[in-house]
């Protein structure tokens, strides 16, 4: 018999790919749904990582990190993100979702005229008490497992912003509305179900959110997003390219600095450069069309912040 040789592996990606993600999917197995399906396309180990969690209840756009795009995983954390969530009046649940039990009811349905009337007061800098199930943790355990476990548990105050918040749509236009779907551009950090429950409660009402998606994070849009059907079709064979954004579309807010051979071999090497016309900031410095490093510059001398180790830079 002859030794058939395995096809070789293409090489790992670089870049990032923006999963418009399924209600029901958490941002866990959205993240190996993506290493699925890079291994079965045939490429080569690649390291993998998500932008920003989406609650399972959630969907909307997941960036995914790929490769040395995951280096600014971080940084997309940080950024701020618009959401389209809709709250239904007269009933509050354990987990301000349609995912718990009833905890609370009210007969009050608020008036749209009320509803307009409170929503100045949820914008700008405010402090929000973050839901019981939440991942966050409470001497070393999660939130959301102490809260299944039947224990109370208390979590401190956080300060957020709220950059806008605004109607989005809500019952025909009648005065009284059952429900109301908000749109809301927020810091990191903000819970959607307890800006829902803080806005119920400031009505004379309760209510939890039926509906929750992310249209919007950092610099990546609905636009951006494919669906899990199209992200399959790179497990047969459809072209990566065609679905995957540059490492620098995280960058996007960032100017770039253009770099010589010379330039790009000292901040590859760790070193800094001097004597650059660039004023003070933050910069994606590029050689050609290749992203070198994430690097701050202060009075003419770039030192780098991230550097990258994408192929076709200069060694």
């Amino acid at each position: 018999m002859t030794n058939q040789k395995k096809p070789a592996l293409k090489p790992a990606p670089h870049g990032w790919i923006i999963l418009d993600k399924p209600r029901g999917l958490g941002s866990t197995q959205a993240v190996g749904a993506v290493k699925r399906v890079l291994r079965e396309g045939g490429f080569a180990k690649t390291k993998v990582g998500h932008g920003g969690t989406l609650d399972p209840l959630a969907e909307g756009v997941l960036p995914i990190a790929l490769g040395e795009a995951t280096k600014l995983a971080g940084r997309m954390l940080d950024a701020s993100k618009i959401y389209e969530f809709t709250i239904r009046f007269g009933e509050e649940t354990d987990t301000l979702d349609t995912e718990g039990e009833i905890i609370e009811r009210s007969e009050v349905i608020p008036e749209r005229a009320a509803l307009a009337g409170v929503l100045p007061r949820f914008t700008g800098p405010i402090e929000q008490v973050p839901p019981a199930y939440s991942a966050l943790k409470v001497d070393g355990k999660r939130a959301y497992d102490l809260a299944r476990a039947g224990e109370v548990v208390e979590l401190k105050t956080r300060a957020v912003t709220i950059h806008a918040l605004t109607i989005a749509r809500g019952d025909a236009q009648e005065d009284a509305v059952g429900e109301i779907t908000l749109t809301a551009h927020v810091s990191k950090g903000t819970y959607i179900r307890s800006l829902a429950r803080d806005i119920a409660r400031a009505l004379g009402t309760c209510g939890h959110v039926t509906y929750l998606r992310r249209t919007k994070a950092g610099p990546f849009l609905e636009r951006d997003a494919i669906s899990l059907d199209k992200l399959n079709e790179i497990a047969n064979g459809a072209q990566l390219s065609d679905l995957l954004l540059p490492l620098e579309a995280g960058l996007d807010d960032i100017p770039a600095l253009s770099l010589t051979q010379t330039n790009a071999q000292a901040l590859r090497q760790g070193r800094v450069v001097s004597g650059l016309p660039q004023s003070s900031g933050l910069y994606c410095a590029m050689l050609d069309h290749v992203p070198v490093a994430l690097v701050e510059v202060l009075d003419g001398t770039a030192k780098v912040v991230r550097g990258f180790n994408l192929p076709d830079v200069a060694e």
